[in-house]
Order: C-alpha cells, then structure tokens, then sequence
C-alpha cells in the first residue's frame, strides 16, 4: 500500500517538498556545511523547558529542573539552558568544567558521578559544585579533602525503569547510589565532619514513560529521608527526584502526560514533606533526554544503493560512529527523504552506514520513497545521545554541528579533519 510520509510537528516542516528545521532548509544546510550533519533547534530547546517548568510549578513554587549534559553538551546548547535558569545534572568533571564555562554558577550544578577517582574530588572541591555522593569510600575520600557547604547522597530506591536494562539506574542489580543503612551512615558521618547544608537524591532509569515508578521510588527516598531527619536532626534544602522522562520516538508513541505526572508526583511529595516534618524543600526533577531529544536532526546523504536478493540497503555517510543508539539500545529514530518529503512510501529499505560492523544499522525495514543516491535524509530526534556518544571509530572524523533558530543558522562545531585523528599522538621510537 502506497501511503504519504508521516505529519511532520514543529520545529520540522514541509515546504514543497524539502524538510526545513526550524526554518532553515535542510538542503541548504548541508550544501553549505557537508554530511553527516548534526542540526539543533534552539527554540525547541526552550519550549521543552518551559513546557516542563510550567507543569510542575503550577503544583508547587519551589522547582528545579536540573539538564543532564550527558545528553547532549554542545556549548551552545548548555548555555541556552543555562538563560532559561536551569540547573545542571554533571556526571564527570568534564561536564562540571563546559557547564562553568557556558555560564553556569557552582551553586547550580550537582555533580552525580560514580567511581570517581581522588583527583576528580579535588577539581570538584575546587569548583564549589554540590556533590551528591555515591558511595561510602566516595564521601570518606571527599571529607578529607575539604568539608563542603553542602552535601547530597544518591539513595538507591530498589525501584528501577527504564527504556533498556542498560538505563536502568536502581534496584538490585545497580551499581548507583547506596541502600538505606549506608545513608543514614553517610549522612551522620556528612554531619560529623562539619557539613552544615544537605540534600537527597535518587534515580530510578532513563526514559520512563510511566507515572508509577517514580511515584513508587518517591515514596522509598521520602521515608528514607525522614528516617535520616529523625536520627540525625538533618533538614533538606532539596530533594531530588532523578529519573529520565520517557519521549515518543515513533510516530504512534505516546507522549508523558506532564499533566498527571506533575500532579500525582507532587502531590505525594507535598503530603509527605508534610508529614514527615521536612520543612519546604526545592523539588528536583532530572529530565534526562526531555528538553533536547527531539531539539536536533541527523542531516545524512545517500551515496550507495544496493540490492540483495533478500534486502534493498541504502548506503549513507553516518554509521553508528555518527548515532550509536540503534545499535547500542536498539533504539528507533524515524528516518525521513528530506528532499522528497511530497513523495509517496513506494519501497522497504534498510538503512546502513559505513563502518565496518553488521550492527551498523540506523533503521531496518522501513517505508520509504523511492531513494536514489544523493538523495538526503533526516534522522529525527537525534538530540539526546547523538554526537554526545559519537566517536571516531574506523577513524572517522566526527561531525559538524549547526545550530538554527528561526531561519538563522550558526556553525556551533567544526567538523573534525583528518588531522583530528592523530591530535596528541606520537609515534614510538
């Protein structure tokens, strides 16, 4: 059956044929800046954000919603962010340094990393981030490095969800955060050495699309949290509630009603930070892949066609080098002829890229428009995990990154050059 491509939402749109990203025309863009091609959409940054924002303050004033930079820590991207007010969820002293140097203040980033080595303490001591300990030897080694202002301690919730086994970040089998007899350790240990300020963390996976773990796992930190309030006479200026929000990345998905999340979560916060006497904290929500999934596009051009008696593979510059989430999760990302966007789905197509695996496939059986080489394609929703785990591999340079906003576009990465790949290489003699 001959069908149409699929409706496109905002920022993406089809003007007589060719796909525009925030209105820009993709075509244009990789006539000017080549493939593969990372282009991000800054106001579909901001209205996830404040879409978010939006829905949880109208349940309660004191909010903080604290980005994930693993997900995607170009600059540009980190300080829009950062003049929108967020706050920054940094899991590696790299992080920490490309948020201080976007704009971000200490007091705004939380610094959630685990096995971190002696010296990463030190930086991070050195910065004044709050850090949210994960491990008992992790918040010995810290102590005797400096006391902090403030403190907080990643709880494991024995609740977990996630997307893929691989994002599950709590429960029985995870190496995050510490169980409820080494907390109320941790904190009475905190509060011995001289730690005055302090806050609560957990996180239960990434991209859950239901209400009901995070409910479950609130309510496990919450009484964690008063149990530690009781023993060691400790108040919370914050209580973070991590857990990356599930997004739609096929067409038929359906999206997290923000609605119900903001009111069933907040409401059992609310009553519980009542009942347990835990004052008025800041309520803090990690939104992992949230506000920048579907903020960036994969501009990627055909130059194989190859039939098998089996298969039809269409050949593209971007491999799992460029997107490696098809391959590492499984995931789906649509895939789109961002030339042909008027033309009806006539064929089944594999589309693969160059590097030298089997497993370098960005989608398999899809239905597509007739596609011929040097025909250009845009795959969606690449914001989040995209050139953030992009690499070199099979040693090939890395791509550019544009960034676009109302018509206007801007080179915000370079693409790499052969050079690139033997930067800080000697040969030995």
């Amino acid at each position: 059956m001959v069908k149409k491509a699929q409706k496109l939402r905002e920022p993406l749109e089809n003007r007589k044929g060719t796909l525009y990203f925030d209105g820009v025309s993709t075509r244009k863009l990789t006539e000017k800046f080549d493939t593969p091609l990372y282009v991000i959409s800054e106001s579909r940054i901001r209205e996830n954000y404040k879409r978010l924002h939006e829905a949880l303050t109208c349940n309660y004033e004191k909010v903080r919603l604290y980005y994930a930079a693993k997900a995607n820590s170009n600059l540009s991207v980190l300080r829009i962010l950062e003049t929108e007010g967020a706050h920054l969820d940094a899991v590696s002293p790299g992080e920490v340094f490309m948020a201080l140097k976007s704009g971000f203040t200490p007091e705004r980033i939380l610094f959630t990393g685990t096995s971190v080595r002696t010296d990463e303490l030190k930086f991070l001591a050195g910065s004044n981030v709050t850090v949210n300990v994960d491990s008992l030897s992790q918040l010995d080694r810290l102590l005797k490095i400096a006391v902090p202002n403030i403190l907080s301690v990643r709880v494991n919730p024995e609740i977990g969800a996630g997307h893929h086994s691989h994002c599950i970040t709590a429960g029985k089998q995870s190496k995050f955060g510490l169980w409820e007899k080494e907390v109320l350790k941790a904190y009475a240990t905190a509060k011995k050495a001289g730690v005055t300020r302090f806050g609560i963390h957990m996180h239960v996976g990434s991209g859950v699309l239901d209400v009901e773990p995070f409910v479950l796992a609130l309510q496990k930190l919450l009484s964690i949290a008063k149990k530690v309030h009781d023993k060691s006479k400790i108040g919370f200026e914050f209580v973070n509630m991590g857990g990356g929000l599930g997004v739609p990345y096929k067409p038929e998905d359906k999206e997290l009603d923000l609605t119900l999340f903001s009111e069933e979560v907040l409401s059992l916060f609310k009553s519980r930070v009542d009942e347990y006497n835990l004052g008025k904290p800041f309520f803090c929500v990690e939104p992992g892949r949230y506000v920048v999934y579907d903020a960036s596009i994969l501009l990627t051009a055909v130059n194989t066609m190859k039939k098998t008696p089996f298969k039809k593979f269409v050949g593209v510059d971007a491999g799992f080098n460029t997107l490696i989430r098809p391959t590492m999760y499984g995931s789906y990302h649509q895939v789109l002829v961002a030339n042909k966007l008027d033309s009806p789905e006539k064929d089944t197509y594999d589309v693969v890229g160059p590097i030298c695996e089997s497993g370098d496939v960005l989608a398999k059986d899809r239905r597509l428009p007739k596609i011929q080489e040097g025909d250009l394609l845009a795959v969606l929703n690449a914001g989040a995990y995209g050139f953030a785990m992009s690499s070199q591999y099979n040693a090939r340079p890395r791509a550019a990154e544009v960034l676009v906003k109302k018509g206007k576009y801007t080179l915000v990465r370079e693409r790499e050059e052969l050079d690139d790949l033997i930067s800080g290489q000697r040969i030995a003699k």
